[in-house]
């Protein structure tokens, strides 16, 4: 089975100084190394899972198609943490910080989740999951 080594989703945004403060916010830090004027590396896990935010301008760069504007959905990201606390604590920073709920969470005894849109639109839930209390079918 091929297994990868690490993933950087790439997403635009309009204003890094935004998405740093909001991203900052949330307890997230940045690897400089991968920072500049034209984007962010955002680390969600040190050594598995970033995410570099990229000036739309720079963003062309890298496709033929064109760039979602925040209007429409491209793609969903879902990020789990430890805890149903930690998901409620990460939607309560996340909604001081500029997101919007984009629609309401759900608890399903196995799985907990909230949803947020970041400044720029992107679509994140964040979960957690007890594979131990998954129904049996």
């Amino acid at each position: 089975m091929t297994q990868i080594k690490s993933i950087y989703v790439n997403l635009p945004v309009k204003d890094l100084e935004r998405s740093r403060k909001f991203w900052s916010g949330l307890g997230f830090g940045f690897n400089e190394q991968f920072s500049d004027e034209k984007a962010l590396c955002l680390v969600l896990s040190e050594g598995t899972i970033y995410s570099m935010l990229i000036l739309p301008e720079f963003f062309a760069t890298f496709t033929n198609k064109p760039i979602a504007d925040g209007s429409s959905t491209q793609v969903l990201m879902a990020i789990e943490v430890d805890s149903r606390q930690k998901v409620d604590e990460l939607m309560g920073l996340a909604l001081a910080h500029g997101a919007s709920r984009y629609r309401d969470g759900a608890d399903h005894g196995w799985m907990y989740y909230d949803s947020f849109a970041d400044p720029d639109g992107h679509q994140w839930e964040v979960m957690w999951m007890d594979m131990a209390q998954l129904p049996k079918e």
